[in-house]
C-alpha cells in the first residue's frame, strides 16, 4: 500500500444524504469529490439520478459526473482504473479524494481488484457436463488438477458447478483461474481508506425519503427530463444501461401508455426501494465499514471528527 495515497469513501444507500453530507464535509476539509454512482456519469440525465446542481458541484471540484451520453455504456473495470487515477492526482494536488455514491460494485472493483474471468459459454459448459456424465466428476476434477492445481486443492472431487466453470474459464482463456484471480486481488486498493458507511436505523425512514424525492423529482420535471433525453439520443433503448436507471424505465413506459400515472409512481418509488435494499444488503457484508446512523440530526459533527482522527493517523 503507498504510504501517500488516501482516500475516504462515503457509502450509503440511495437518499439517505450523501451528497449534503459530502458538500458540508467539503467547506471543512481540502475534499475533491469522485462520485461512485452508475447513473451520475451520463450527461442529460440530471432530475432522476438526484445529480447535484451545477451550484453544488462549483463549490469543489467533482469528478466522474456527466462523462458519458447515455447511448453508452460504463464499467466496473472503466471505473476502476478512472478511480484508481484520480485518486493519485487527487492526492497529488495535497487534496483529499472523498468518494461519495451508492453503486456497490464500483467499490467492490476499486477495493478487491477485478477478475478478468471470461464470460460463461453455454455450449462449453454442455460439453463438459456431457463429458462428466460419461466420466464423472472425480475424473473431470483430477483434469483441473492437471492444469490448475491450486483451484482443484480448494474443491471437492463432486463439486460439480465450481469445477466445471474451472475448466470453462481455463478452456476458454487458456490460463488457470486461479491465476486470473490472482492477477485481480493485485489490482485491489492500493491506498489507504477511511470507509465510512451511511445506514438508517429505521428502514421506514429510508421508505419515506425515496418517496418524498421521487414525488419532487416529479414535481421538477423528470417526465419532460426523459423526453427530452429519448429526443435528444435517437438510438436510446430499454436495453441500455442508462434507461435501467430506477425511475427512467418506469417514466419510459409510462410515456408509451403502458399505464397510469398512479402507477408510475407507485413503480418509480417501489423500484428505489428494491434498489435500496440491495445497496445495505451489500453493505452488511463489509464488516471494514464504520457504520454511521444517518438518522441522526447532527451527522456532520461525527464524521468531521472520525476524519479528523483518520487524517492525523495517517500522517504519523
Amino acid at each position: 500500500m503507498s504510504s501517500s495515497l488516501r482516500a475516504v469513501l462515503l457509502m450509503g444507500p440511495t437518499a439517505c444524504g450523501k451528497t449534503g453530507l459530502a458538500l458540508a464535509l467539503a467547506a471543512r476539509f481540502p475534499l475533491e469529490i469522485v462520485s461512485v454512482d452508475s447513473a451520475l456519469v451520463y450527461r442529460d440525465m440530471d432530475i432522476g439520478t438526484a445529480k447535484p446542481s451545477a451550484a453544488e458541484m462549483s463549490s469543489c471540484p467533482h469528478h466522474l459526473i456527466d462523462i458519458i451520453d447515455p447511448t453508452a455504456a460504463y464499467s466496473a473495470a472503466q471505473f476502476h482504473a478512472d478511480a484508481n487515477r484520480l485518486i493519485a492526482d487527487i492526492c497529488a494536488r495535497g487534496n483529499i479524494p472523498l468518494l461519495v455514491g451508492g453503486t456497490m460494485l464500483y467499490y467492490k472493483a476499486l477495493l478487491e481488484g477485478l477478475s478478468d474471468l471470461p464470460q460463461a459459454d453455454a455450449a462449453l459448459r454442455a460439453e463438459l457436463d456431457a463429458e462428466a456424465a460419461a466420466k464423472g466428476w472425480p475424473v473431470m476434477h483430477a483434469q483441473l488438477a492437471a492444469i490448475d492445481p491450486v483451484t482443484a486443492a480448494r474443491l471437492a472431487p463432486n463439486d460439480s458447478q465450481r469445477i466445471g466453470r474451472a475448466l470453462e474459464v481455463c478452456r476458454l482463456s487458456g490460463e488457470p483461474m486461479s491465476a486470473l484471480l490472482a492477477r485481480g486481488r493485485a489490482a485491489a486498493a492500493n491506498f489507504a481508506a477511511l470507509r465510512l458507511a451511511l445506514v438508517p436505523q429505521e428502514r421506514q425512514w429510508l421508505h419515506d425519503r425515496i418517496a418524498l424525492r421521487f414525488e419532487q423529482m416529479l414535481e421538477q420535471g423528470f417526465l419532460d427530463e426523459v423526453s427530452r433525453v429519448r429526443s435528444r439520443y435517437p438510438g436510446l433503448s430499454l436495453e441500455l444501461p442508462s434507461m435501467r436507471c430506477v425511475g427512467y424505465r418506469q417514466a419510459w413506459e409510462y410515456q408509451d401508455g403502458l399505464f397510469d400515472y398512479d402507477e408510475l409512481r407507485f413503480r418509480g418509488i417501489a423500484a428505489t426501494r428494491q434498489l435500496a435494499k440491495r445497496q445495505l444488503t451489500w453493505l452488511r457484508g463489509m464488516p471494514e465499514n464504520t457504520e454511521l446512523d444517518c438518522q441522526q440530526a447532527d451527522l456532520l459533527t461525527p464524521v468531521a471528527r472520525q476524519m479528523e482522527h483518520w487524517l492525523a493517523t495517517c500522517q504519523k
